[in-house]
């Protein structure tokens, strides 16, 4: 596999798929190109989320909540949804993963900071899923 490409979807694409997002950049840099986006698009990112990312030193303050486009899903090679039900095209070929995860809205640093940790964790399986090898 090229470089793959990764898509983070969530619904308002504010709080777990801009922490994913960040995530897998920090991880993986260059060698993956990283998507998000949001079915609904908030007008902001979860400003906890941005904190909750920031404790782990990954600095998402410049992100911004984008909607969904049937491009983006047919030009990633992995899509995965958190949350966004029906609202993500299917195209065959495309590996997609659905993480069930809390939605952070609205929620404290203090329980925001588990769904964090738990993306990392998932971010990091996915980065071992991946040939980056060659990417």
């Amino acid at each position: 596999m090229s470089k793959p490409t990764v898509l983070f979807v969530c619904v308002h694409n504010a709080g777990r798929s801009q922490m994913a997002a960040g995530f897998l950049q920090h991880l993986a840099g260059e060698r993956v190109d990283v998507l998000s986006a949001g079915s609904m698009p908030g007008d902001r990112v979860n400003p906890v989320a941005v904190q909750a990312m920031a404790e782990v030193g990954i600095d998402i303050t410049g992100a911004q909540p984008k909607v969904l486009t049937t491009e983006a899903v047919k030009t990633s090679d992995v899509v995965i949804t958190m949350g966004c039900g029906d609202a993500c095209p299917y195209f065959p070929g495309t590996r997609y993963e659905d993480w069930v995860l809390d939605d952070p809205a609205g929620l404290g640093i203090e329980s925001v900071r588990p769904i964090r940790d738990a993306i990392r964790a998932r971010v990091a399986t996915l980065i071992d899923s991946l040939d980056l090898e060659n990417a």
